[in-house]
C-alpha cells in the first residue's frame, strides 16, 4: 500500500507521534490506525456475525454504523433504537472480535451528561472509540433532506470535553463529525467547527459530504493542512480512486454501510427464489453452508470447552452413525439432501435416530457424512466426512470415524428406525460384538427379493421364550446364505464393547493395508471378524424396526412413528 504524502502533513505526523498509543488495548489499536503514516481502512458491521466477518476478512478495525445497527433492528436511523439497545449490540460485536470498534454515536444520545455515561459504558465493553456528530438530538440521517440544523459549537465542544474526561482507557478515541458541508453551511463553517472541536480535545475529525464528487473533501483536506487526523466516509463519492485519499493525507477511510446493503440484496434474492420455487435446490449451492455458520459462531471452541469443563464419565457410551450415502431409490427426495436428512413427520430420519440413541443413554454421537454433507447439520452431533463416499463401501465409511472407536460404541446405519428396547437389550447383552437380528424377517416384506438383506445364521435358533436368554453366536452373515441356514436379518445396529471397538479398529486397519477396505461393506467386515475367530453375537428381536430405502418405506415410517 502506498503511504500518504508527507509534504503537506508534517504537523499532523508530529502530533500523531506525540499521541502514540499508551497500550495494546483495542483503544490503543484504534489510536494507532488514526496515527498511522498511511491511509487506513475500516469496515461496517452491525452485529456479532458481521463483525466476525469483517475481522476474518483482514480489516484492522470495525465501524459500528448507527444506520445499519438501526436497520438491522428494523427501525429508522433517527435514534429510534435507544443507546442502551445499541450498547447491547455493541457488546456482542466486541465479544466476538479482537479488532477495535469505532462506534457511530450519532449526536451523543443527548447532552454532555449522556455522552459521559455512554463513554464510560463503551469503555467497559471494550469499545475503542466513539464518533459524535454536531447535529441536534434526535438525529436525522445525513442523506435525508437538506439544511439540517446543527448543534451550537460551544455546546458540542462541551460534549467532546465530557467524553474525554470520562474515558477510563487513555487511548479511547473521541472523533468529532462535522456536518457543516452536509447542511449546506459551506467550507468556512466546516473549518471553523474543525478548529473548535480540535481545540476541545477531539482525537480526530470526520468530515462528511453527500456530493457525488470528492471536491469538498479534498478542499477541506488542503485547508485543514493536517492539524490532526481526518476520517472520511466516501459513500456518495464512492468511485473516487483510493490513491486520491492517500495523496490528500486522509488518515482513516470508513466503508460505512456495505455489509448490511449486501446482506439485504442476498436475503431478498434467496427469499424470492425459495418462495418462487417452493424448494431449496435453487439456492443451496450459492449460499453459506450451515457448517460455515457454526464455524463463525465458534462451535468448535464450545466443543473443546465442553471437554475441559463438563464432567466426564470414563465409560460413557458413544455412537457412530453411517450416513454417507444418497439413497437413490428415494428419487427427487434426495436430490438436495442425503437419505438420513429426509423428513418423516416433520423431522429428519437422523434426528429421530439421535433421539433413540439419547434415550438409551448414548449422547456422544459422531455422524459420518458424504453425499450433500453440508445438509447433515444437527447441532447435537459431531461429524466426520467420507469424501470418497461414491466409490467406497460402508466399512470405509466406518473407518473415517476410526478415532471414535474407543470404549463402548453403538454403530448404526443412518436410515434405520427402531424401538428403544432394542438398544437397551443390545447394551445389556454379553459379548464384545453384538448385532440386533430380526427373527421375524420373513414376515417383514411380502416380496423378500425386493431388497438386499443382511441375512444372519446363528448357532442357536430363535424360539419362544428366547427373550429371557442371552445373546447367541453368529456363524455367518451375508445376502447369499442358504435359505435353511437363515435365522434372521441384521437390522443395521450393533454394539461394541471397548474390546470389540479395538478389534474392529484393528480389522479396519488390516483391510486398508491389504487394499480391500474401499470395496467392503459392513457385512464383509463382520464376516471377516467371524472368519478369523472373533466371536460375534446376536440379540434376537421380533420386528419393531424399519430401514428407509424407498418411498413406500418412507410412508411406512410415518406410521411406525
Amino acid at each position: 500500500m502506498a503511504t500518504r504524502s508527507t509534504a503537506p502533513n508534517v504537523a499532523s505526523l508530529a502530533q500523531a507521534r506525540s499521541r502514540a498509543p499508551a497500550s495494546d488495548t483495542k483503544a490503543g489499536r484504534l489510536r494507532a490506525l488514526l496515527a498511522s503514516a498511511r491511509t487506513e481502512f475500516i469496515m461496517e458491521a452491525h452485529d456479532g456475525l458481521s463483525a466476525k466477518i469483517v475481522e476474518e476478512t483482514g480489516f484492522k478495525g470495525i465501524w459500528a454504523s448507527g444506520l445499519t445497527m438501526s436497520a438491522a433492528l428494523g427501525v429508522r436511523d433517527s435514534n429510534e433504537a435507544s443507546w442502551t439497545q445499541v450498547l447491547e449490540v455493541l457488546e456482542f460485536m466486541s465479544d466476538a472480535t479482537s479488532v477495535p470498534i469505532l462506534v457511530d454515536g450519532d449526536t451523543g444520545y443527548g447532552n454532555f451528561n449522556n455522552v459521559r455515561r455512554v463513554v464510560r459504558k463503551l469503555g467497559q465493553r471494550g469499545i475503542a472509540g466513539i464518533c459524535i456528530e454536531d447535529k441536534l438530538f434526535p438525529k436525522t440521517n445525513s442523506f435525508i433532506g437538506d439544511g439540517q440544523p446543527l448543534a451550537d459549537i460551544d455546546e458540542f465542544c462541551g460534549k467532546i470535553k465530557a467524553g474525554k474526561d470520562s474515558q477510563e482507557d487513555a487511548d479511547f478515541c473521541v472523533v468529532a463529525r462535522i456536518e457543516a458541508l452536509i447542511s449546506g453551511r459551506g467550507m468556512a463553517e466546516a473549518l471553523r467547527r474543525a478548529e473548535a472541536y480540535h481545540g476541545a480535545g477531539a482525537d480526530a475529525l470526520l468530515i462528511h459530504s453527500k456530493k457525488r464528487d470528492p471536491g469538498e473533501i479534498l478542499e477541506f483536506m488542503r485547508e485543514w493542512a493536517g492539524r490532526c487526523p481526518v476520517v472520511i466516509v466516501p459513500t456518495t463519492y464512492y468511485d473516487t480512486p483510493t490513491d486520491r485519499w492517500r495523496e490528500a493525507s486522509v488518515s482513516l477511510v470508513i466503508w460505512a454501510n456495505h455489509n448490511l446493503r449486501a446482506a439485504i440484496t442476498a436475503m431478498r434474492e434467496a427469499s424470492s427464489r425459495i418462495f418462487r420455487d417452493e424448494g431449496l435446490a435453487g439456492v443451496e449451492n450459492g449460499i453459506a453452508t450451515v457448517k460455515q455458520v457454526f464455524e463463525l459462531a465458534g462451535n468448535d471452541e464450545l466443543a473443546d470447552a465442553e471437554k475441559r469443563y463438563l464432567p466426564t464419565t470414563p465409560d460413557a457410551p458413544r455412537a457412530i452413525v453411517l450416513a454417507a450415502s444418497r439413497g437413490v431409490e428415494l428419487g427427487p427426495l434426495t436430490a438436495d439432501r442425503p437419505k438420513c436428512m429426509v423428513e418423516v413427520r416433520g423431522r429428519p430420519l437422523l434426528s429421530r435416530l439421535v433421539d433413540t440413541l439419547n434415550g438409551g443413554g448414548v449422547h456422544d454421537i459422531t455422524v459420518v457424512r458424504g453425499y450433500r454433507k453440508e445438509m447433515v447439520n444437527l447441532p447435537s452431533v459431531k461429524t466426520v466426512d467420507n469424501d470418497a463416499f461414491a466409490d467406497t463401501g460402508e466399512a470405509a465409511t466406518l473407518a473415517c470415524a476410526a478415532a471414535t472407536l474407543d470404549g463402548e460404541t453403538v454403530v448404526a446405519y443412518g436410515d434405520v428406525l427402531f424401538r428403544q428396547y432394542i438398544l437397551d437389550r443390545l447394551r445389556a447383552a454379553d459379548g464384545d460384538i453384538v448385532l440386533a437380528v430380526d427373527a421375524m424377517w420373513r414376515e417383514r416384506d411380502p416380496d423378500p427379493a425386493s431388497r438386499t438383506r443382511d441375512l444372519v445364521a446363528c448357532a442357536t435358533r430363535f424360539r419362544a421364550g428366547y427373550l429371557d436368554e442371552d445373546a447367541v453366536a453368529v456363524t455367518a452373515i451375508g445376502a447369499g446364505l442358504d435359505e435353511a441356514a437363515i435365522d434372521g436379518e441384521w437390522i443395521g445396529v450393533a454394539r461394541l464393547s471397548a474390546a470389540g471397538a479395538s478389534l474392529v479398529r484393528a480389522t479396519l486397519d488390516a483391510m486398508a493395508a491389504e487394499g480391500v477396505l474401499a470395496d467392503s461393506s459392513m457385512i464383509d467386515l463382520v464376516q471377516r471378524l467371524i472368519d478369523v475367530g472373533h466371536e460375534v453375537r446376536a440379540v434376537y428381536v421380533t420386528g419393531h424396526w424399519l430401514d428407509v430405502d424407498n418411498p413406500a418405506d418412507l410412508q411406512e415410517a410415518g406410521c411406525f412413528l
